[in-house]
């Protein structure tokens, strides 16, 4: 993409604010930080896209209601929606890259905002417990048991198991490796809260072979980017940190119909594209921010992307390469979604953007250039599992 005047981010905000905050206030506070961080104002930003993960995860759209009247966003020309499972951002900088190539927008903020702890501390409350949900419907749904994601994303690491001879051990090897880089990220909601693979392997079973330790944090809060075009990226108040590559797969190409969506994810035309566009290999990527709601999807990746050749991710994540210092691939710097916190591929997104600024604090990768950040999710059909994969190639030149 060195020839064409590529999209920046050059605006970051990110919010954590006490339990029961509105959305729509959490999305605005974000927003408000992310234009501030830019060195903008509000009158400059002109476009904006609000990141969510459909009506399927339980959401529903705020129209009536958004962030951009809240914040008085007075000079946006266009708002809408976004998302798919918990692919956010990588769809939401495809989008506005159409409207910045085409002049039709300057500085366009995209935020995502979510509160799924405070929803399920209210269930809680009311004798239930977990995220609250939209019902599955179809013969998918409760007779059978698919009531959460846990439920048939299980089955990809079963079926790794099976066919490979993976390990819960090797799984946990992921979350004790992304904790360690939690205890390195001051924000992070497991931050001084080590863990041991004993610890991983006492903690309750989820649903086998998940135990509670492989699955994902839910969380409060809101995370916001500024983008906007190369040569205005340059005038402004933060390094830029250039969208240099974006590809995009589905499983409904070839893996659901033979049933590899169980041991692989749609990985390799968006790979191939993300990574022509960019200019780079595989070697090139300093950090690599996986979408990790369960430990399975770290380690399909680890092997769909060519870390690890399939089948021996559990022995390359048992060597301890994706930890700090492990002298592999720096994977999840801030503890992912599974040691940080939850907002869809946002979290990876916005750690990305900050080790290729050399903001990471003490968890910062040294020299660190080129990112990887991906997302998945949002069944086609329930439990095709994992459909979309973004990529998106981060680099700071």
């Amino acid at each position: 993409m060195a020839d064409r005047n590529r999209i920046a981010v050059v605006g970051l905000g990110e919010v954590h604010p006490p339990q029961g905050t509105s959305q729509r206030m959490m999305a605005s506070e974000a927003a408000r930080l992310a234009i501030l961080d830019a060195g903008l104002r509000i009158e400059d930003i002109d476009g904006a896209i609000d990141l969510r993960r459909t009506g399927g995860g339980g959401d529903r759209a705020t129209y009536s209601d958004t962030f951009t009247r809240v914040l008085g966003l007075k000079g946006v020309t266009f708002y809408f929606t976004i998302g798919r499972g918990g692919a956010l951002a990588g769809l939401a900088t495809a989008a506005a890259t159409g409207f910045l190539d085409r002049g039709l927008a300057k500085y366009i903020v995209c935020v995502a905002a979510v509160d799924d702890w405070s929803k399920a501390e209210l269930s809680k409350k009311q004798g239930h417990r977990g995220m609250q949900h939209t019902e599955k419907e179809g013969y998918w749904g409760k007779a059978l048991g698919d009531l959460r994601a846990g439920s048939h994303h299980s089955w990809m690491a079963a079926k790794h198991m099976a066919t490979y001879g993976t390990t819960s051990e090797q799984l946990g090897a992921i979350a004790v490796a992304q904790r360690q880089w939690a205890g390195l990220n001051p924000t992070a909601k497991m931050n001084g809260r080590p863990m041991t693979i004993e610890d991983h392997q006492n903690s309750p079973w989820v649903v086998e072979p998940y135990h509670r330790l492989d699955c994902s944090l839910i969380s409060d809060g809101a995370i916001a980017f500024v983008l906007t075009t190369e040569d205005r990226a340059k005038d402004l108040k933060q390094k830029p940190v250039y969208v240099s590559g974006q590809g995009f797969g589905e499983v409904a190409e070839d893996l659901w119909w033979e049933k590899k969506n169980l041991t692989h994810m749609a990985v390799p035309k968006a790979r191939d594209l993300a990574f022509q566009q960019a200019g780079i290999a595989l070697d090139d990527i300093d950090v690599a921010q996986l979408y990790d709601c369960f430990t399975g999807e770290v380690l399909l990746q680890l092997e769909d992307y060519g870390w690890a050749e399939k089948g021996q991710g559990g022995a390359f994540v048992a060597s301890g390469a994706t930890a700090p210092g492990g002298g592999g691939i720096a994977v999840n710097t801030g503890g992912g979604l599974l040691s940080n916190w939850h907002l869809g591929d946002a979290v990876g997104f916005a750690e990305a953007v900050a080790q290729i600024r050399g903001q990471a604090g003490d968890r910062q990768v040294q020299g660190a250039n080129v990112a990887l950040s991906t997302g998945h999710g949002g069944e086609l059909v329930s439990p095709s599992l994992c459909s979309i994969h973004t990529t998106t190639i981060l680099t700071g030149e």
